[in-house]
């Protein structure tokens, strides 16, 4: 097989709460026949991703896209054929699938995120890409060093019942039997109402209260030689040489930042939106913008290639 990377623009269709997206099936006569996939199709010589992740869906769904933005690259070696799959999030169109143009595919059929996907085979390259839809787009990291402990609790029940999903623990200086009490405390209230839990950079806390996984600070990122044993690893990240290694170690999300001016670091202008946006090119792991962050930020963040947002304070 040649060196030759056949680049394909793959659409992750989400339904307007975000709550489900479309997966298609290959027609009989193509390779993988029969399997299920991200609608999409190649880049033709000289066109850009966006413009060839319309005319497919155009020519596949007979819907026409009016809004979406790049998410993650993936490259992936089949028997036949290297695919590098750029994956970008279709969030609104015109038109209904399979109304105003035949189905190229066999069968369409929307997927709950989190959920096992009800439909089988899955081509083997979208693994990777149904666990990062698992993923809640905000996440509140703890500050109850800053806040207190009684508030940051009060604050977190109020979120979680508000539908928050992921929670990085951080307020790393603590002595060990208060961090490992408040992380406790912060699992159980997230567990009880279904929320992911990772504890900054602490993998005996984080096994002793039962989290779901670690958050790697970007020194312990720069140490890490191999994924960390857990279900969910993500790292904290300033370059995108540190977001290429955090995908080279197969982990689960990354932070990046500071994109803009901080409490913390008021004097600091941060990256900016378009910085931030350059240094996720070819990102292979959904990145969650950090730094300044409010909840009106997420569409602006999506729009430049982000999954998500992180906050402290603005959660």
């Amino acid at each position: 097989m040649s060196d030759h990377i056949v680049e394909v623009a793959a659409a992750v269709m989400l339904r307007a709460d975000g709550k489900e997206f479309l997966l298609a099936q290959r027609p009989e006569g193509k390779v993988y026949a029969g399997y299920w996939e991200f609608p999409g199709g190649k880049v033709e010589p000289g066109e850009h991703v966006k413009a060839a992740l319309i005319r497919e869906l155009n020519e596949e769904l007979g819907i026409t896209v009016t809004a979406c933005s790049p998410w993650l690259t993936r490259q992936f070696t089949y028997p036949h054929a290297t695919v590098r799959l750029n994956f970008w999030r279709v969030t609104a169109w015109e038109g209904e699938i399979g109304i105003t143009a035949p189905l190229e595919h066999s069968a369409v059929d929307w997927m709950a995120c989190g959920e096992a996907a009800r439909v089988s085979p899955i081509l083997p390259a979208n693994d990777p890409i149904l666990k990062a839809l698992s993923l809640p787009t905000q996440m509140a990291i703890t500050m109850g060093e800053i806040e207190g402990v009684e508030r940051q609790l009060e604050r977190l029940e109020a979120a979680l019942d508000n539908g928050l999903g992921l929670i990085q623990i951080r307020d790393k200086s603590w002595p060990d039997a208060q961090r490992l009490w408040f992380a406790e405390t912060v699992t159980r209230l997230a567990h009880g109402r279904g929320a992911l839990v990772v504890v900054n950079d602490s993998p005996e806390i984080a096994r002793r209260v039962g989290a779901d996984g670690i958050h790697l600070s970007s020194e312990s990122l720069a140490r890490c030689t191999s994924r960390p044993d857990f279900a969910w690893v993500g790292a904290s990240c300033h370059s995108a040489a540190e977001i290429q290694q955090a995908g080279a170690l197969n982990l689960d999300y990354a932070l990046l930042g500071p994109v803009l001016p901080t409490p913390t670091h008021p004097e600091a202008s941060g990256l900016g939106w378009a910085e931030f946006g350059q240094r996720l090119q070819g990102n292979t792991l959904p990145v969650f913008a950090l730094g300044g962050m409010q909840a009106g930020h997420l569409a602006t963040a999506q729009a430049h290639g982000a999954h998500g947002i992180a906050l402290m304070r603005g959660w």
